[in-house]
């Protein structure tokens, strides 16, 4: 029989891995209730009516599209099936996909519900998602996302408490050596105009969101055949590459973009963003003015964000921006505009793994074992642990008549720090041996004193 196997870019988690998953997990959920966001979940398939068209040609092309039930080829014309043409297959055969992102879904869902939503209606989702991305470290085809939205109102304050729930989640995730990338598509749209690129913004923007992956001189070569002169490659990187802190760049283009009210617009609200931090009496320690930064998400159309974790070697672990035409793209006639970004589980899962952040007891399952001699101790245990429980105190019985080491063995191996055993002494005397499996120090209490300790 061959031996099972899973499908390239996904995984199993052990219960091992579970634990330090829901570490981060909670963190990150934490701190968006704190924040006012409410849960929200969407089914993991949509119409492909849904999806295409919201992420740009090449994030179209990693769709993961689901073939239709049944006789899934009697709608398909024999012609375009004999020579193999794809783009008229494909409709055919395929009518859903597997959501890409958690954001395009969301807005689905505020159009179809907005009647009953109190705007501005902000909402966190935590769910995988699916890319027919090359797998890699730090890049699945199936992958958490936990995004958070706020959607129906332009204040940049939205922005600015993006920023700092990312700086509160790396504060208790323990997260110290990152940066939180920002610039705005109007600032990416006035340097296009500086360069007389206007109607080909969407392939500068393509080209400079690779900028730190492929380089300088790979941009260029991607660049020159759709038309952009040496003179205007020349001048793109004068811009790209300004040096200094966040004012001394703002400053600079906002000279540079005299006359141009989109670029400066995007500026200005930079500005404001970096401004309302200063209000909330939070630095922008961490917060980089990146001009280079574009995102390739085609709906964005203000701030964005990008966050990276350096010494890692793992891409950006959270991303996002202001979306200003999404819910018109579902024919909502009165358009929202709205702010949201996301973290990845998975790669903040690999670069706290090689960072070793993972504190010890997030693999801490049950914290007591009651361990026995006989079945007359194992039914006396029992009542112990009914207690435990009760108390709220996570705790198990070795079910088995095994040797004690055994049992303790066992503890060891589930990292349970606490052991209670049982014999007929203990029985007797209400006296159990409490051992601390960490210390190797065991002492004589009750049960109530067992719990008053442990709380």
């Amino acid at each position: 029989m061959e031996k099972p196997t899973l499908p390239k870019g996904t995984r199993d988690f052990g219960p091992a891995v579970m634990a330090k998953r829901q570490f981060i997990f909670n963190t990150i959920r934490q701190v968006f209730q704190t924040y006012g966001f409410m849960p929200l979940e969407t089914p993991a398939m949509e119409n492909l009516s849904t999806l295409t068209g919201k992420y740009g040609e090449e994030g179209d092309q990693l769709l993961f599209r689901i073939l239709n039930s049944g006789d899934y080829l009697k709608k398909v014309d024999e012609s375009a099936l004999s020579s193999r043409e794809l783009r008229k297959i494909t409709p055919a055969i395929s009518e859903k996909g597997l959501r890409y992102d958690l954001t395009v879904p969301f807005a689905r869902h505020v159009v179809m519900n907005r009647n009953d939503i109190a705007f501005p209606f902000k909402r966190y989702q935590m769910q995988p998602v699916w890319r027919g991305d090359a797998p890699q470290l730090g890049r699945y085809r199936e992958f958490y996302q936990c995004d958070a939205d706020v959607v129906g109102t332009n204040s940049l304050l939205c922005e600015a408490e993006i920023i700092l729930m990312i700086k509160e989640v790396f504060k208790g995730l323990g997260i110290t050596d990152y940066s939180i990338k920002i610039n705005h598509r109007g600032v990416l749209s006035g340097i296009a105009e500086a360069i007389g690129a206007q109607d080909r913004e969407t392939a500068l923007f393509v080209a400079i969101d690779k900028l730190d992956k492929i380089g300088v001189d790979k941009v260029k070569e991607e660049l020159r055949p759709k038309g952009f002169s040496e003179e205007s490659l020349t001048t793109l990187f004068e811009l790209l590459e300004v040096k200094g802190s966040t004012t001394n760049k703002i400053a600079f283009l906002y000279d540079r973009f005299d006359g141009n009210e989109t670029g400066q617009r995007g500026l200005r609200d930079l500005r404001e963003v970096l401004n309302l931090l200063q209000s909330y009496n939070a630095d922008d320690t961490h917060v980089e003015f990146d001009i280079a930064l574009a995102r390739g998400l085609s709906y964005y159309t203000g701030c964005i964000f990008e966050v990276k974790i350096h010494n890692v070697g793992i891409g950006s672990v959270s991303g996002g921006g202001r979306y200003d035409n999404l819910t018109k793209a579902f024919g909502d006639k009165e358009n929202l505009s709205g702010v949201g970004f996301s973290f990845g589980v998975d790669r903040i899962y690999d670069a706290m793994e090689k960072l070793q952040l993972f504190p010890k007891n997030t693999i801490v399952s049950s914290k007591v074992l009651i361990c026995h001699f006989d079945d007359a101790s194992l039914q006396h245990g029992l009542g112990v642990l009914a207690k435990l429980r009760a108390a709220g105190i996570a705790s198990e019985i070795y079910p088995d008549q095994k040797k004690i080491n055994k049992q303790l063995d066992y503890a060891n191996k589930k990292m349970i720090p606490f052991t209670l055993v049982i014999g007929s002494e203990e029985m007797t005397s209400g006296q159990l041996a409490f051992k601390d499996m960490e210390k190797g120090e065991q002492v004589k209490a009750t049960v109530d004193e067992v719990i008053a300790r442990l709380r």
